[in-house]
């Protein structure tokens, strides 16, 4: 095997070491500074995405937050709304029950009024009824006649009147 002959270990050595000067040149001269320099684009690259990221999250906050704030402005907008128009619903509501009560009263003192003219009409012809009963019963009883006058006044004698 000729790597094992001593005499031709110095020429391998020499073109080791020519072959290893070059691939050591050619690797730090051009391979690391490019690996380097794209390393470099790439942690570059990689922090302006960061800070894009970075920015975009906090607009995206901001952006929340005034729409979170618009949302509950609205809503209290809403609200108030709501109750301004409850208020105004409940007032005519009121206007309407207190025309209605004061109607429904007059109703009911024309009615009671009715009643209480039927009542008094029912009571006269009570008192006449009771007037000609009383002569009948008188006649029946006695075998006397009354007149209806002193029926009437009897009967009214008797009531109170």
């Amino acid at each position: 095997m000729p790597q094992l002959d001593m005499s031709t270990w110095p020429p391998q050595l020499f073109w080791l070491a020519v072959t290893f000067l070059a691939l050591y040149y050619v690797i730090s001269r051009v391979a690391i500074p490019r690996t380097g320099g794209v390393i470099a684009l790439r942690k570059s690259t990689i922090d302006g995405d960061l800070a894009k990221a970075k920015n975009l999250k906090d607009e995206t906050e901001n952006a929340v937050r005034s729409y979170e704030a618009a949302l509950a402005d609205a809503k209290a907008k809403a609200q108030a709304i709501a109750l301004e128009n409850r208020n105004k619903l409940n007032a005519e509501i009121e206007a309407e029950r207190a025309k209605l009560d004061a109607a429904l009263g007059a109703k009911i003192a024309t009615a009671e009024k009715k009643v209480a003219a039927s009542r008094d009409k029912a009571l006269e012809d009570i008192s006449a009824m009771a007037a000609d009963i009383a002569s009948d019963i008188v006649q029946q009883l006695t075998g006397s006649k009354i007149t209806k006058a002193a029926a009437t006044a009897a009967v009214s004698k008797s009531l109170g009147k």
